[in-house]
């Protein structure tokens, strides 16, 4: 069965007048994967590094909602993170 997992560098301070909000490094979220690889001895079919916009809005669902908005009157801000497809039910030869 085919599956993916997300990591998804976190918001460290949220955006406070004149000052946008900041975020993990994206080299965090690759140890994080790394690790969580090694933890649960998976076959890793792919990983590929996904940008998305707003997936951090109020109105969005993070990293696995469907639909995204963006929109040229409003700020949009992309966020890229780490997903890594692998399959499960079967061991790795």
């Amino acid at each position: 069965m085919l599956r993916y997992h997300d990591f998804v560098p976190q918001m460290t301070k949220p955006a406070a007048f004149l000052s946008p909000a900041e975020y993990e490094s994206l080299d965090k979220a690759l140890v994080e994967a790394n690790q969580w690889i090694k933890e649960n001895d998976l076959k890793v079919l792919n990983v590929e590094t996904v940008v998305l916009p707003n997936i951090w809005s109020r109105y969005e669902e993070g990293s696995r909602d469907p639909s995204l908005g963006t929109s040229g009157e409003s700020p949009s801000h992309w966020h890229q993170f780490i997903r890594v497809w692998y399959e499960v039910g079967k061991l790795a030869d």
